[in-house]
């Protein structure tokens, strides 16, 4: 069960000016249109799954021009702002709101291109999410991918909470492997979060030369937790870190130089170190550990506001959070609880509400979403003629 706490007039005074935000009137109105390829029309096909179709949104007089209208924006359109997450049925409430909340702030929304990657054996087919998809959001740039979880399914451990292996979660292990070569910069997102802000912003970070991974760092945080007594006892793995001083950062907000990814082998350095993590527990949670092994201490450190994570609440108490000190951009509900839920149950936290605006989502609560879920279940074997992308 979610509890309360207690927050002070600050907070509230928070929620309210957030609040006042998003409901402000906004620069951009509407994005390029794709053609309909039959069959149900968008509105009836949303009518399935209790979603509404999202507003156009168009780009300001100052943005770039890009391709003709009459021609398919691609992903090598040097103009264009890259945006990797996961899709799949148990959270895609969560990510039509996270693209929702990056189409409605963003000064040129038409530059913004998604690259989306899916599960191979969700329970719902990868064809009626990418239809999902394109019903609610009709005129988004967009591109799936398809991850084969063999890839990495021999190389996950066991973790404190078994949402943790999930395979896609470790998917942004590959975007170097998966998205074209041409896409060399790419900001990747999780699915429980929402932009109060233009993803431009974020996406024109200075990278130093050096650097592969920009995020906020967190350097108050004690790192030893991350590792066992097994790391920690055992010299030849404890120096890993001995030439640099580590900070923890939040993997699902991170800007990625994918040529210097690509150029250095991380994939290959994470997986180095998954693997060893099968021989000799040495850390408990799950996609998180093997980045900060790799890249502690070398971030590019991002202003905070591009992360105020942990808004998901306590993992043990499931107790409620309060925003951080300072401006804010990016709220992230990672942890256990997520806001659609707690919303739904009639229980949410304060900061959940700062959610709710971008949620497109409008059946009535758990039993709307269970029909949504069998409606997702009962159309994957009868959509064909949706291209995928493999890896």
């Amino acid at each position: 069960m979610v509890l309360y706490s207690r927050f002070g007039s600050g907070l509230i005074s928070a929620v309210y000016f957030f609040l006042l935000i998003l409901h402000s009137p906004l620069m951009c109105h509407g994005i390029r249109s794709f053609p309909n390829n039959g069959g149900l029309t968008p509105s009836d096909f949303n009518s399935h799954f209790g979603f509404s179709e999202a507003p156009e949104y168009r780009n300001g007089v100052e943005c770039p021009s890009t391709t003709s209208s009459t021609d398919p924006v691609t992903s090598c359109d040097p103009s264009l702002v890259h945006v990797a997450m996961t899709l799949d049925s148990e959270y895609l409430r969560g990510s039509t709101a996270a693209v929702h909340s990056v189409l409605r702030h963003a000064s040129c929304p038409e530059q913004v291109f998604f690259h989306f990657i899916l599960a191979e054996f969700d329970p719902a087919s990868p064809r009626v999410l990418t239809r999902l998809v394109r019903s609610i959001f009709p005129s988004l740039n967009f591109k799936v991918y398809i991850f084969r979880e063999d890839k990495v399914i021999n190389l996950i451990s066991t973790s404190i909470r078994t949402a943790l292996e999930n395979p896609l979660n470790y998917a942004r292990n590959y975007l170097g492997d998966i998205l074209d070569t041409c896409v060399t910069r790419v900001i990747y997102l999780d699915s429980d979060l929402v932009l109060v802000d233009d993803i431009l912003k974020l996406w024109r970070v200075k990278m130093s030369k050096k650097k592969i991974i920009g995020a906020p760092e967190y350097c108050h945080a004690n790192f030893t937790k991350y590792f066992t007594d097994n790391f920690w006892s055992d010299p030849g793995l404890s120096k890993v870190f001995g030439s640099r001083d580590p900070c923890y950062f939040n993997t699902g907000v991170m800007v990625m130089d994918l040529e210097k990814w690509r150029e250095g082998q991380f994939r290959k350095k994470i997986e180095n170190w998954m693997e060893l993590q099968r021989k000799n527990r040495i850390y408990e949670l799950g996609s998180l550990p093997p980045f900060l092994l790799v890249f502690g201490g070398n971030v590019e450190p991002i202003d905070h506001r591009w992360n105020q994570h942990g808004l998901g609440g306590d993992n043990v108490a499931g107790s409620c959070r309060a925003l951080h000190p300072g401006p804010v951009s990016l709220l992230h509900w990672s942890g256990k609880g997520k806001p659609w839920v707690r919303l739904d149950e009639k229980r949410p936290c304060p900061l959940d509400h700062l959610w709710e605006p971008y949620d497109l989502f409008k059946g009535e609560g758990k039993v709307q979403d269970e029909q949504r879920k069998e409606h997702l279940l009962g159309l994957s074997s009868n959509l064909v003629g949706y291209s995928s992308y493999f890896f």
